[in-house]
């Protein structure tokens, strides 16, 4: 640290009797503190209304100066200055305020760290909280953060946007920002384990802590490209629809790499500051996600920004994206860049699900390989590997909707086709004699609002590596 750097620190310590240890609420000083060092002005700032709000997204911990800058100057609308907290899980020092105290328009900066759960109910630091106009979550643990789900400082960060505010993040910041939280409480996951097992116990998530207008749906991650996450935000992606994280059925990664910054301003536009960042959607079920099995998903859609571009989270693109997919936990080459559809207006946008190759094991209903994501018509393909096999696949039909299956069978093999409900009762067969024999059923679902069903295709007689071919329309 320079002389000047120092001198400054000390005046502005003195000025604001910066360094205070504060005893959380039902704790005695003798246990876990608070550490609370503000720098600035002593007295808050105060107006009637502000012009957020306005949030910042970063791949890692500190501040990008560019995007910060824009959201003071967003927040106090070009006038006055406004207060910034910086929330800290662990660590000691105040990295985020000395970057953040000399930027125009920053009346102070109070940096707060807290160690314990308890610490979310700290009568001064929701104080600070609730007077200032911006919050920054500092790099560090995220699985601290979601601990104060629940407690006072979840409600008072809420505040904070609702009266026209912000938010912002980095790293564990980033991550604790978002509708669904990975929040690595276990272990933090790699791409390799969460496309090898997207249930490893390495992926766990928490939700219902902050949604932010405009924002919903999606998950963030960081250190993006350095540390290869992709994979992962693809098993996060296929976790959160699986598993009905997110509403609709669609849920969207939001990674960013070290050193670059989401700027999200009140309408929703995202524009990026640095290197690159990264939006994944998943808008159908994955095939296959079950627990100790390799995820396979296809048909992900990945949009690529780079310094200066922009996503519209109030109105989600349907255009500029890539596809890419995961079979069997072994992703596409080059994840990272593609060649974007950019005019759905003449170019219908690839379907990335219009065929689909069976992914074993897929011998039981609890095992089936899910397509109902696909495009249809569709086409379906497998093979009936032993005199044993049984290949099943789910998909969903509406109240009105029909349902038929055509399956070419080769001639190595004599395969016979079922159609099931949910809970495996058989609705429908088609059992034609004969190796080589084709197959067809039709259903069609009377029944209000829409329900799951099987297609379990087996072999009667023979097997053989030689592919069946399925056709499957929805009317």
């Amino acid at each position: 640290m320079s002389p000047s750097h120092n001198s400054r620190r000390l005046a502005v310590t003195a000025a604001a009797a910066a360094l205070l240890t504060v005893a959380p609420l039902g704790v005695t000083a003798a246990h876990a503190q608070v550490t609370r060092v503000r720098q600035g002005s002593a007295t808050d700032a105060s107006r009637a209304s502000w012009s957020g709000p306005a949030y910042t997204m970063n791949g890692s911990g500190g501040i990008v100066t560019a995007t910060m800058t824009r959201a003071v100057d967003a927040i106090r609308g070009g006038t006055g200055a406004i207060d910034v907290v910086v929330v800290a899980g662990s660590g000691s020092g105040t990295p985020e305020c000395d970057v953040i105290t000399p930027l125009a328009g920053v009346n102070s900066c109070t940096t707060l760290t807290l160690t314990a759960t308890a610490d979310g109910n700290n009568s001064q630091v929701n104080a600070d909280i609730r007077n200032a106009e911006f919050v920054y979550f500092a790099g560090g643990d995220q699985c601290r953060y979601v601990a104060w789900k629940g407690t006072a400082l979840e409600a008072s960060v809420e505040s904070v946007v609702a009266k026209g505010g912000g938010v912002g993040g980095g790293s564990a910041g980033h991550h604790v920002n978002s509708d669904v939280v990975y929040d690595a409480c276990t272990a933090s996951t790699t791409s390799a384990t969460a496309l090898a097992n997207p249930y490893d116990r390495s992926l766990t998530f928490t939700t219902g802590m902050f949604r932010w207008p405009n924002y919903a749906g999606t998950i963030n991650d960081s250190h993006f490209v350095t540390r290869d996450r992709m994979g992962r935000t693809i098993a996060f992606v296929a976790r959160a629809v699986k598993d009905g994280l997110v509403a609709g059925g669609k849920a969207w990664g939001v990674g960013v790499e070290e050193g670059a910054s989401l700027y999200v301003d009140r309408a929703g536009r995202a524009t990026l500051s640095g290197p690159s960042a990264y939006v994944v959607l998943g808008d159908h079920q994955p095939e296959v996600a079950v627990s100790g099995q390799p995820l396979t998903y296809t048909g992900v859609k990945i949009w690529k920004l780079t310094d200066g571009q922009s996503y519209d989270f109030a109105n989600r693109p349907t255009c500029g994206y890539y596809l890419r997919s995961v079979r069997a936990g072994v992703p596409d080459s080059s994840l990272y860049s593609g060649t974007p559809v950019t005019d759905c207006s003449t170019t219908p946008p690839p379907s990335g699900g219009s065929s689909y190759a069976e992914v074993e094991p897929n011998d039981s209903r609890t095992a089936a390989n899910n397509i109902s994501g696909l495009t249809f018509p569709a086409t379906v393909t497998g093979d009936m590997k032993s005199t044993a096999d049984r290949d099943y696949f789910s998909l969903t039909l509406g109240s009105g909707q029909t349902l038929t299956v055509n399956c070419a069978v080769p001639s190595a093999y004599d395969a016979d086709l079922y159609l099931l409900s949910a809970t495996g009762s058989t609705l429908t067969r088609s059992v034609n004699d004969g190796a080589g024999t084709d197959e067809s059923v039709t259903l069609t679902r009377t029944a209000s609002g829409s329900a799951t069903y099987h297609l379990d295709l087996e072999a009667y007689a023979g097997s053989g590596t030689a592919d069946y071919a399925c056709a499957i329309t929805k009317s």
